[in-house]
């Protein structure tokens, strides 16, 4: 199965070690119609909006993403959902939470705009 990430997960970030054993495939850009949210240490993306999410897509097992739902507080925090992506559908996670930060409207993080 595939995953999009798009902060603390992607190359370079302070959670990337959990990604072991995940194969990246490529970067990707979402379709614009999500708000990125900073929420200090990584962000959020929310459903509803303009903003073109950018991130990076992984081909994981299904133990990596039990353990990505763990990291992510779903369904508390996060929640998944597909989106499409140039190598078929990847779950994409979706903050949920009550947390409130500024929105990222470069749809990077970190914030570049």
């Amino acid at each position: 199965m595939l995953v999009f990430v798009y902060g603390t997960l992607k190359r370079g970030r302070s959670n990337h070690r959990l990604m072991r054993g995940a194969r990246l495939l490529g970067t990707h850009v979402t379709d614009p119609r999500f708000t990125l949210i900073d929420l200090g240490g990584y962000p959020g993306a929310v459903e509803g909006g303009e903003t073109a999410v950018h991130g990076e897509v992984y081909r994981i097992s299904t133990p990596l993403l039990a353990r990505l739902d763990r990291l992510e507080d779903v369904p508390v925090e996060y929640t998944r959902q597909p989106i499409a992506s140039p190598w078929g559908p990847a779950w994409m996670y979706l903050y949920g939470g009550r947390r409130r930060g500024r929105v990222v409207p470069s749809g990077m993080w970190p914030r570049t705009g």
